[in-house]
């Protein structure tokens, strides 16, 4: 079965980096964007082929939930660190009970 939101997910991170690049110039933006978001596809093709394999998407949303949420508490601006920092810790409970559900 095909890990929609996994995939929907990467395509948010991914176009998140292309818009910090586009808006602000940030080139950094671009390649963690584009970087996290490949990171979190893959995991996505992953989990679609093996519903327990969740190890490298869980371990992508953690990372970028962690380095977000800092970022959200430093600025105090939900745009865009907190939005994605909320998401992400979404995506970290999802795969987290896929990963410990006993099935």
């Amino acid at each position: 079965m095909t890990d929609i939101l996994g995939f929907g997910y990467a395509a948010l991170v991914a176009a998140g980096g292309v818009m910090g690049y586009v808006k602000a110039g940030s080139a950094m933006s671009l390649a963690m964007g584009l970087l996290f978001g490949s990171l979190a596809g893959y995991g996505a093709s992953l989990t679609s082929n093996n519903p327990r394999n969740v190890h490298v998407i869980l371990g992508t949303s953690a990372v970028l939930g962690g380095v977000m949420g800092m970022r959200f508490v430093k600025s105090g601006k939900f745009m865009p660190a907190g939005l994605v920092a909320a998401i992400s810790v979404m995506m970290v409970v999802r795969y987290g009970y896929r990963l410990t559900y006993k099935n």
